[in-house]
C-alpha cells in the first residue's frame, strides 16, 4: 500500500462492432511500455465495450409506443429516444425537461438509462441519429476479457467497466462501476480496529466505484482517445466480485 499506479493506454484504435478488445489493449499495453503483472486491474470504459458487442442503435428504426410518446413531450425528448431508455428500464423514478432518472433493468439509479450519443458513430445516417446503450451484461463483459487476458497473457488480472454517472448529493458525473470481474465490488472493513482501538461497524469502502473514479479522471470525456487504463497498486486484494455488491436496495434507498 502507498502507492496506486494508473496509465491511460495510447494508441487504443476507434472500436468497431466484433473488435477483440484483449488483443488490442495487449498489443496497447507493448506499445505503452508496460510488461502486465500478476493483480493488476485493466479498466475499461463502457463505450468500448458497447461498441464492440453492437450496442450502437440507428433511431430511425425505432419506433415509439404510445407511454414513449406521451413522455417525451414531458420531458422534451425524442420520442425514439425514449423508448429506448424505456425498454433498458424496470422503473421509471424521476423526469424534468431533458432528462429522465430510470433505475436500469442492471439494477442502478441513472439518467436515461445511460443511453448516449457523445462519440457515437453510424453508417447510412447523421451522427445525431445513432445512440449506444450500456451493455446488456457488463459483468460476463468483464469476465470475457479476463479471460482473454489470461489467455494471452499468462496473467489474472481485475477487469472494470466504468460508465458516467451523476450522484444525489452533488453536481457533476463522476466515473462509476457497472461490470467487475476479479475484484472487489465492496471491500468490508466492519470488524478492524481504527487508530484508537475502535470496532469499525458499518465502513464499507466502495472500491470499485473509487477506481473508477480516478480511471475516468484521466480517461477523459470528450476526444482524448484513451479509453482504457492499466492500474497497479490496487490497495486490496483481488477476488471475484460483481456490481450486484455496489448495488443498494431499494428498502435502504432514501431518495427512492
Amino acid at each position: 500500500m502507498g502507492t496506486l499506479t494508473l496509465t491511460s493506454l495510447s494508441g487504443i484504435p476507434l472500436i468497431r462492432q466484433g473488435n477483440d478488445l484483449a488483443d488490442i489493449v495487449v498489443r496497447a499495453l507493448q506499445d505503452n511500455n508496460i510488461s502486465l503483472e500478476e493483480h493488476d486491474i485493466l479498466v475499461f470504459a463502457q463505450k468500448i465495450v458497447s461498441k464492440a458487442e453492437g450496442r450502437s442503435i440507428n433511431l430511425v428504426t425505432v419506433t415509439p409506443s404510445t407511454r414513449a410518446i406521451e413522455l417525451a413531450a414531458q420531458t422534451e425528448k425524442d420520442a425514439r429516444l425514449v423508448e429506448l431508455i424505456l425498454q433498458e428500464s424496470q422503473e421509471v423514478l424521476r423526469t424534468r425537461p431533458g432528462t429522465i432518472i430510470v433505475e436500469h433493468r442492471l439494477g442502478f439509479v441513472c439518467a436515461n438509462a445511460g443511453i448516449d450519443h457523445s462519440n457515437v458513430a453510424g453508417v447510412g445516417s447523421t451522427a445525431e441519429d445513432w445512440v449506444l446503450l450500456l451493455p446488456a451484461e457488463p459483468d460476463r463483459s468483464a469476465e470475457t476479457i479476463r479471460q482473454e487476458i489470461l489467455s494471452k497473457t499468462g496473467k489474472r488480472v481485475g477487469i472494470l467497466i466504468i460508465d458516467s454517472h451523476g450522484r444525489a448529493w452533488r453536481n457533476g458525473t463522476v466515473g462509476v462501476a457497472i461490470g467487475i470481474a476479479g475484484m472487489p465490488g465492496l471491500q468490508d472493513l466492519r470488524g478492524q480496529p481504527d487508530l484508537f482501538g475502535f470496532t469499525l461497524r458499518i465502513t464499507q469502502i466502495g472500491a470499485a466505484d473509487e477506481l473508477a473514479a480516478a480511471a475516468s479522471l484521466i480517461m477523459g470525456q470528450a476526444a482524448e482517445g484513451r479509453p482504457v487504463v492499466h492500474v497497479r497498486g490496487f490497495p486490496y486484494p483481488l477476488r471475484e466480485g460483481s456490481l450486484k455488491e455496489l448495488i443498494r436496495p431499494k428498502e435502504q434507498d432514501l431518495f427512492r
